[in-house]
């Protein structure tokens, strides 16, 4: 197996810095994945994940939402959120930045590009979906299904995957039937998996000592939700892999 490389570096969008984290194989690497994080910005955790994905065989960047790294206190997270939703068009072009940025640094072969988002970076890959991003998938995780400009009929690109827990306080049924229909509506190719009785950040292990009732670690959706997108990225990138840590 080749060895991994990985690359710290600024990029920009207009006039904000931001920050890249980009681990791939020294060989040329199957597909390109954008890893886009929670509300709070990147972590570890997603460090961790692009480092996993790079040992499958993808070249990984994990990208910055605000410019600030990572920020602990939920109120100036919340505040930086809503500034950046504001404007929607903004808002997906802050991402496009990003995705030109993974297929610049990377060293693909091909324009195979995907797309993860964990909670607030779930919907914004659900965002690029709908925006007729031209990549090959999107994945969301405990994502964000409502949005301000749905999906016009023929416009999605990408094939979706959509993680979710059926206990999430954060997206109720009524949401999760708005998305639904939106999709069939635009004609996407959109796949569902609801974990019963799991709540919002189930693929972080450090969800539990946050003392959030919403947010709780599952590992059992967590292993079953990575399993599903590397079978996604199998048909889409002819791939043999499987889960193993991460």
């Amino acid at each position: 197996m080749s060895s991994i490389e990985v690359q710290q570096f600024t990029y920009r969008h207009g006039d904000v810095e931001l920050a890249g984290y980009l681990a791939q194989p020294s060989r040329y690497p199957r597909a390109g994945i954008l890893i886009v994080p929670t509300i709070v910005g990147p972590t570890q955790l997603m460090f961790d994940r692009a480092r996993w994905l790079a040992s499958l065989g993808y070249s990984a960047m994990v990208c910055d939402l605000y410019g600030a790294g990572v920020i602990r206190d939920m109120h100036e997270a919340r505040k930086r959120a809503d500034a950046l939703r504001a404007d929607p068009q903004y808002y997906r072009e802050r991402f496009r930045c990003a995705l030109d940025e993974l297929r610049t640094r990377s060293k693909l072969a091909n324009s195979r590009i995907g797309a993860i988002g964990y909670c607030m970076g779930g919907e914004i890959v659900l965002e690029m979906a709908r925006s007729g991003e031209d990549i090959a998938l999107v994945v969301s995780f405990h994502g964000l299904l409502a949005t301000p400009e749905p999906a016009r009929r023929g416009v999605i690109k990408a094939r979706i995957l959509v993680c979710h827990g059926r206990a999430d306080p954060l997206v109720p049924p009524k949401q999760v039937r708005a998305f639904l229909e939106e999709m069939d509506l635009a004609g996407a190719d959109c796949h569902m998996h609801i974990y019963s009785g799991v709540l919002h950040g189930f693929t972080d292990p450090g969800s539990d000592a946050r003392s959030v009732s919403a947010v709780r670690y599952n590992a059992s959706a967590d292993r079953q939700s990575k399993a599903a997108m590397l079978s996604m990225f199998d048909e889409m990138f002819q791939t043999r892999k499987t889960p193993d840590h991460g």
